[in-house]
């Protein structure tokens, strides 16, 4: 299974859900905290190609985006092959 890591902060409810969805299927991740660690934004945003909104997910180093790309990945199907490649 490709590793997920997401980049969150703590009042964030759209962290909250993209977890939530991670956590429902069984996926275990990675989350960095960038409320606490302003190095850490910056990696995220560096990575994210300027993205600075949280959630920002990465499966299997690949960027997918944010809670909506995540649910849209699940709604066609395409999350779950993401997931095992």
């Amino acid at each position: 299974m490709n590793a997920v890591e997401i980049y969150t902060s703590p009042l964030c409810g759209f962290c909250h859900a993209a977890k939530r969805l991670l956590t429902q299927k069984g996926v275990s991740f990675v989350e960095i905290d960038v409320a606490r660690n302003p190095a850490k934004r910056q990696e995220m945003m560096a990575r994210a190609k300027g993205r600075h909104t949280v959630p920002q997910i990465f499966i299997g180093g690949r960027h997918v985006g944010g809670c909506d790309d995540l649910y849209a990945l699940e709604r066609g199907g395409r999350l779950d092959p993401m997931l095992a490649a």
